[in-house]
């Protein structure tokens, strides 16, 4: 809705990776380094981390857009909590070896091995993505490592991307995973956007579809947005579409710093997307001088300004829509 108000060639806040809106921060663009790197040393692991919402996968969808694809095969793996024969056999669906049921491991193994040796014949080399690491078990790291052990014809057989949370980050620093360790070629831990960053990473988003200064944003909701949610990109995603849809709604060319403190209020409450302030000001709230009464009316108060927005929004929606509908031939 609001990209037709605002004359958008497309929605610049969208959750799903694109590589068209992908952007080049300063630790995005150290991440990219790091895995052209890694990828350079035509073996072992290359192991991203970063909080939800980073851009882990973009940085894959990016890099995935720039290889040749007639020097790469990539097989991916996004559904991560399964055990350790699993992950092997959802490793070779990606490569597109199917099975039979009931196939051994060992003969899952020699057709590895076969499709590795016809995909050097052809030029090509195997990479292996695999996304949310964290929740792997200890046994299916175990298997990705055994699996980087392959070599055919003296090489190693596959490159693994290993893309999760910061909570891996321990995980791979234990006892248990030393000889995993040691194969890490690459490693990088990608963290939120800065305040300047993040609005060049908005307006980066809007110029993709054609943004020509309407909405005109000011610099004060640009800072609203960059406190809200952290740097996050997602959550900046989120947001931002929210605040648009806002501003469409009220038919406004300007977003100021209330609209993005009242949307992301309302998203805090409605749907618990992450915009929940730092631990830091939680403390400084809880440490006022405020009775329980004072601050349960200030709540109350709070939800009947939501619901009483809500209602207006929604009623808006409905008007629209029954414009639409009466244009319609």
């Amino acid at each position: 809705m609001y990209e037709k108000f605002y004359h958008f060639s497309g929605i610049p806040f969208l959750l799903t990776p694109d590589p068209r809106f992908f952007f080049g921060s300063a630790g995005h663009s150290r991440a990219i380094s790091h895995l052209v790197f890694g990828l350079a040393q035509e073996e072992g692991f290359i192991v991203i981390t970063g909080e939800v919402g980073a851009g882990k996968t973009t940085l894959v969808e990016q890099l995935w857009a720039q290889l040749d694809r007639n020097t790469y095969v990539i097989a991916r793996i996004v559904t991560t909590q399964v055990s350790g024969d699993d992950l092997l056999r959802l490793a070779m669906a990606g490569f597109g070896i199917g099975e039979a049921p009931g196939t051994d491991k060992a003969t899952l193994i020699r057709w590895f091995e076969q499709m590795v040796r016809e995909q050097r014949k052809a030029g090509r080399r195997c990479l292996l993505v695999v996304d949310e690491v964290q929740n792997l078990s200890l046994a299916a790291l175990e298997e990705l490592r055994m699996l980087s052990n392959i070599t055919v014809d003296g090489r190693a057989s596959v490159q693994t991307i290993l893309l999760g949370q910061p909570q891996f980050r321990p995980i791979l620093a234990s006892r248990d995973l030393e000889q995993l360790r040691q194969r890490v070629l690459a490693s990088y831990h990608l963290g939120p956007l800065t305040e300047a960053e993040t609005r060049l990473y908005i307006e980066h988003r809007l110029r993709t579809v054609g943004w020509n200064g309407d909405p005109t944003l000011d610099q004060d909701a640009y800072r609203a947005i960059h406190r809200a949610t952290g740097g996050i990109p997602r959550r900046i995603n989120t947001l931002c579409s929210r605040v648009l849809l806002y501003g469409a709604l009220e038919e406004t060319h300007t977003i100021d710093e209330a609209m993005v403190k009242t949307t992301a209020g309302e998203l805090e409450q409605d749907l618990g997307v992450g915009l929940t302030p730092p631990v830091e000001a939680i403390r400084d709230r809880t440490s006022n001088d405020v009775a329980p009464h004072q601050e349960l009316l200030r709540r109350i108060e709070a939800l009947e300004q939501t619901a009483t927005r809500q209602d207006r929004m929604f009623r808006r929606v409905l008007d629209l829509l029954a414009d639409a509908e009466a244009k319609r031939p």
